[in-house]
């Protein structure tokens, strides 16, 4: 299967770079991430089309079948053409259908001044503290479970730090880390930003577009890179940032996910 989606692309070359196997099926891949079993997007199916009319709770039962254990559907699309049909058909098969934007630069524009220190993370401390700030992003999820991940997900990223491939970088008020942003080469010239994070009480204060801008410099002057990606909800407040930075629209990404047991959310989605 030829991935044409750039999103895709990108999630997958990190993926693999850091353990995760892929699976090709023809129609589709099955991505697996042992090591982070609970990860929704190291554990997905990504399919070429979308499927036959009738098939979406079909492609649901398949996912089900190579994940018996798993507390989450995931799957992508490699093409951001869905109808409404078949839309209408995922949502009553359980699924939240999600278009993103991948949005991407050459090069960035200065963001305002802020009061923080902007650095590269480095050492147990900093990573140890940026699994407690994605905590805070999601409070409904039982805490136990959620460190475990976020652990697995640091993990990953470090070896990512080790082979050269970027770094991530966050910004610390009075010494504490409020605000991370990862960047990392996936191919020769192109580098993916990973998870943009700022803790709630720290927003609006231009702490976010400060570490995807150092994060993105770094990439641009010490990884020979000449795009940078990014992707962000189409519809949320962090796609105005990007844009602000310099990053314009490139494609749509096409997500659909279900949340079950300890990852439900309020609402049961």
């Amino acid at each position: 299967m030829n991935v044409t989606s750039l999103g895709f692309r990108t999630d997958l070359a990190l993926l693999t770079a850091t353990g995760s196997v892929v699976e090709d099926r023809g129609t589709h891949l099955v991505v697996r991430s042992p090591d982070n079993p609970t990860y929704f997007w190291g554990n997905f199916f990504l399919l070429a089309q979308p499927p036959v009319p009738g098939g979406e709770r079909e492609v649901v039962g398949a996912f089900h079948t190579e994940f018996p254990t798993a507390d989450h559907v995931s799957i992508g699309i490699d093409t951001a053409d869905l109808t409404d049909e078949a839309r209408a058909a995922f949502e009553a098969a359980g699924l939240t259908v999600d278009v993103a934007t991948v949005l991407t630069a050459s090069s960035l524009r200065a963001p305002r001044e802020v009061e923080a220190e902007v650095r590269p993370l480095d050492g147990d401390a900093d990573w140890e503290a940026r699994a407690l700030l994605s905590r805070q992003l999601y409070p409904e999820t039982p805490e136990e479970a959620f460190l475990a991940f976020a652990r697995r997900k640091n993990v990953q990223e470090r070896r990512l730090v080790d082979d050269g491939r970027g770094r991530r970088f966050g910004a610390f008020v009075d010494g504490a880390l409020v605000s991370t942003a990862g960047i990392f080469v996936t191919e020769e010239g192109v580098a993916r930003f990973q998870s943009v994070e700022t803790h709630p009480e720290h927003r609006r204060r231009g702490l976010a577009a400060a570490v995807v801008h150092a994060a993105g410099r770094h990439a641009l002057d010490h990884l020979g890179v000449r795009t940078l990606v990014i992707v962000a909800d189409t519809d949320g407040e962090a796609i105005g940032l990007y844009r602000g930075l310099g990053f314009a629209d490139a494609e749509r990404q096409l997500m659909m996910e279900k949340r079950s047991g300890a990852w439900a959310s309020p609402d049961g989605r």
